[in-house]
């Protein structure tokens, strides 16, 4: 029986390869990533949002997939970041102590190599418009990480210096933030023209909706949400200029278009029925939307519950360009075309969800075991001997409690075993830090 079902699942992975050939014409597919800044799992009609409109994203999601149990690589805007373009969790990038600032010299390391500089090595035209943070300093501009070109800003809308750049030169200083993500649009459609017979890649991280929130005419005022539910549906407008130009230019078919987040909401926006927000391991603050839009090879109308990371990005996009990963270094990320084409199960028998440097979460299938919280000024370890919920930890049933309000730890002895024996392997792995104490002062 088990022979059966490998020849099956061999048949079927040769048959998707065949069927992306045939649909593509053997020309590399091209690639849009779109990753709002701070967007609420709950901010999209897709996702159950009631007073933010987002037709366009909704009509993305009905006419591809949306992933119900996809996670940012981390809590907050860098590492997260760091491990979408890597395919490593952030730990191993050395990006967990804190965001990249221009009063710090936090970025990402030059002789990590992203999904851009493996796709400009097979041929790709790319480029980053948007928002960068893995670094301000000039030696982790975005091109010198295989981006042909830059438009944006270096860091978060909050941080001073605040300067809008063209590849390396300063042509805005301070930022017009009111237009940003108009302007952002123009480039993103004028690229995708420019390089319309060749493969591209676009990187198109927004600057919103992270704080201060800014728009402008017409979509001020139009939201049922306030200023955030504007620059939200802003955020709908420009990703229909992208899809209309798409079809215009014929290159619906053989273009794969993502749309995500780099983690959940912050001081506004919406978790659905997820538990607290950015800057923490529960769920409200790393499950993310995901959509993904291609027609010639994604089925129109799906929804999956698997779960999958941003991390997964770099290995399904190199395999979809006919590339190879580094073979010099670990690669945490799965290819998860199976998933998006054919509905498959997560190639993860396990994802880590991280605080800082440590493991606070552990994702296997419907289960979730936590093993630290915060309560005012200090952090509560369930993983030492001290406290109440040890030696196992908090045991979630995502698929009946995805709020995270029950644990299930008692009733399940052998999910929370194989649970740790994941996180003690990765623990080890990837040499992270391992809180000593019930009560640890931040």
């Amino acid at each position: 029986m088990l022979r059966a079902l490998s020849l099956f699942m061999l048949i079927v992975s040769a048959g998707t390869i065949t069927a992306c050939q045939q649909a593509t014409g053997n020309t590399p597919p091209n690639i849009i990533v779109i990753m709002a800044d701070d967007l609420g799992y709950g901010d999209i009609g897709a996702y159950g949002a009631s007073l933010i409109e987002t037709p366009n994203l909704d009509r993305m999601s009905n006419e591809g997939i949306r992933l119900d149990s996809f996670y940012a690589s981390a809590n907050i805007c860098t590492p997260s970041r760091g491990g979408l373009l890597t395919g490593r969790y952030p730990v191993r990038l050395g990006l967990t102590a804190d965001v990249a600032r221009p009063t710090n010299n936090i970025g990402l390391a030059r002789e990590e190599i992203t999904i851009a500089r493996i796709l400009k090595d097979l041929g790709y035209s790319t480029s980053l418009i948007g928002k960068w943070h893995l670094g301000s300093q000039p030696q982790y501009s975005p091109l010198h990480y295989g981006f042909d070109s830059f438009f944006g800003l270096l860091h978060s809308n909050d941080m001073h210096p605040l300067q809008l750049y063209d590849n390396t030169d300063v042509i805005e200083d301070p930022v017009n933030q009111s237009t940003l993500t108009e302007r952002y649009t123009a480039q993103a459609v004028n690229f995708i023209n420019d390089n319309r017979d060749q493969p591209f890649f676009l990187y198109l991280p927004h600057t919103f909706p992270h704080t201060p929130l800014h728009t402008a005419s017409p979509f001020a005022g139009q939201s049922d949400a306030g200023l955030y539910g504007d620059t939200v549906e802003t955020l709908d407008w420009s990703t229909g200029q992208i899809l209309t130009t798409l079809a215009e230019l014929g290159l619906d078919d053989n273009t794969l278009v993502i749309f995500t987040s780099d983690n959940g909401p912050w001081f506004e926006g919406s978790v659905g029925q997820l538990r607290d927000r950015k800057g923490s391991s529960w769920e409200g603050g790393m499950r993310v939307p995901f959509i993904a839009r291609w027609p010639a090879m994604i089925p129109a109308g799906q929804v999956s519950n698997e779960a999958a990371m941003n991390i997964d990005l770099l290995p399904t996009l190199i395999k979809l360009a006919g590339g190879d990963l580094p073979a010099d270094r670990p690669i945490d990320g799965k290819d998860i075309m199976p998933m998006l084409s054919e509905g498959a199960e997560s190639p993860h028998e396990a994802l880590f969800l991280f605080q800082n440097d440590r493991i606070a979460g552990v994702r296997s299938g419907k289960w979730k075991l936590v093993l630290e919280s915060s309560y005012r000024s200090v952090i509560t370890s369930f993983d030492h001997a001290d406290s109440y919920y040890a030696p196992a930890g908090l045991l979630f049933d995502l698929q009946l409690d995805p709020g995270e309000t029950y644990s299930y730890a008692r009733e399940n002895p052998e999910v929370v075993n194989r649970l740790r024996t994941h996180l003690e392997q990765a623990q080890q792995a990837l040499d992270t830090s391992v809180l000593d104490a019930m009560w640890i002062l931040p």
